[in-house]
């Protein structure tokens, strides 16, 4: 071995370790970067359009955009969780004055009414309030039960963000910090970082603007698409007088992204409610509306949104947000998409390089070279 290749090995071999020593180091920061990367790049012609405006003043349109970040992500995410640790309480409440008013007992002939299916209900649910069809059953102790607990769940939740409060702020200033320094200094780190990737121009130009690509277009399907369906859901709890139309909008909204219909976790129990209460007619149509209208939205707007240019097969794109939801929380329904474009551009760029290349056939023993 020579001088130059024991160099090489020992050279590559610390660097290694100093980057696995500080990617340890960076990791309580990861999601945090992440998040602000997201922001930074789909905000990041706003801060040029502001940077103009201020005569090239960077540092001020990135100020300004951090705190606009602080506004417009971070208030209504702390309303929202408050606003559903209230109005779950408060339907915990309804909940236990309509049965201790003889809701359920008044359940089997409102559930008689519902077409189709109200016969074979009725005869279940009259066995289930008496406390008949199993020994160990009774849909009322259960119903308590399960919202009793429901209500402990999120009423918890907000409780152990309360506790953790030190680490929420601390992983938020992080993100805001992050952001502001992506803002001013971004475009020279990733000017770094283009020319040290050792791939050829044309390569690594392709993977830059894929990635930029699916960046935008993600962030920009997901968002939109969350909003559209949660309003369109929430106008149909207002419409139809459904109770807390406020927390269960901005719940449809958070559940929105996920894969086949996260809204239905929202408006399907609703419709069970108003099959409950004896408006059948206002089921059926919370039915035919979120069936119809807003799980439709997401099978047309989203891949709209996201336009014909990231070309991810339907199939890998739903279950890179599963898998990233799985895997990276929240952050994953971003990470997935982004990943699954990366590698098809990897497999692109391998197909150009070798599988297009002519094929060598070897020659039998007897064919002459």
């Amino acid at each position: 071995m020579t001088r130059q290749q024991i160099f090489s090995v020992v050279f590559f071999s610390l660097l290694v370790l100093l980057l696995y020593q500080i990617g340890l180091m960076f990791k309580p920061f990861l999601f945090s970067a992440l998040w602000a990367g997201l922001l930074a790049h789909w905000a990041f012609p706003l801060h040029v359009r502001l940077t103009k405006l201020f005569g090239g003043k960077d540092a001020l349109s990135a100020g300004l955009l951090t705190v606009g970040a602080l506004g417009i992500v971070v208030v209504p995410l702390i309303a929202m969780g408050m606003m559903l640790v209230r109005e779950a309480g408060a339907a915990e409440q309804e909940i236990r004055l309509w049965i201790s008013a003889g809701g359920l007992q008044r359940l089997p002939d409102q559930v008689a009414a519902v077409p189709y299916i109200g016969g074979w209900l009725t005869g279940w649910l009259k066995s289930a309030v008496s406390g008949t069809s199993t020994p160990a059953f009774s849909l009322e102790q259960s119903l308590m039960t399960g919202v009793k607990e429901l209500s402990q769940f999120l009423v918890g939740g907000m409780g152990d963000l309360l506790k953790n409060t030190f680490v929420l702020v601390t992983d938020f200033f992080i993100m805001l910090l992050v952001l502001f320094f992506l803002f001013t200094d971004g475009r020279q780190w990733l000017a770094v970082l283009y020319d040290l990737i050792p791939m050829e121009e044309s390569h690594k130009s392709k993977i830059m603007t894929r990635l930029a690509q699916t960046i935008r277009a993600v962030v920009k399907g997901m968002l939109v698409t969350a909003i559209v369906q949660g309003l369109l859901a929430g106008m149909a709890y207002v419409a139809l007088d459904v109770p807390f139309p406020m927390g269960l909008t901005a719940l449809t909204i958070v559940l929105a992204p996920i894969p086949f219909s996260g809204t239905g976790l929202v408006w399907g129990p609703v419709v069970i409610y108003l099959f409950w209460v004896g408006a059948t007619g206002k089921a059926l149509a919370m039915l035919v509306w979120g069936i119809g209208v807003v799980s439709m939205v997401d099978q047309f707007l989203r891949p709209w949104l996201i336009g014909h240019d990231i070309q991810i097969p339907v199939l890998l794109l739903v279950l890179s947000v599963l898998g990233g939801l799985a895997l990276y929380g929240l952050l994953g329904l971003f990470v997935g998409p982004i990943l699954i474009s990366l590698l098809i551009t990897a497999v692109q760029i391998y197909r150009d390089e070798y599988h297009l290349r002519p094929t060598v056939v070897l020659a039998s023993p007897s064919t002459p070279p």
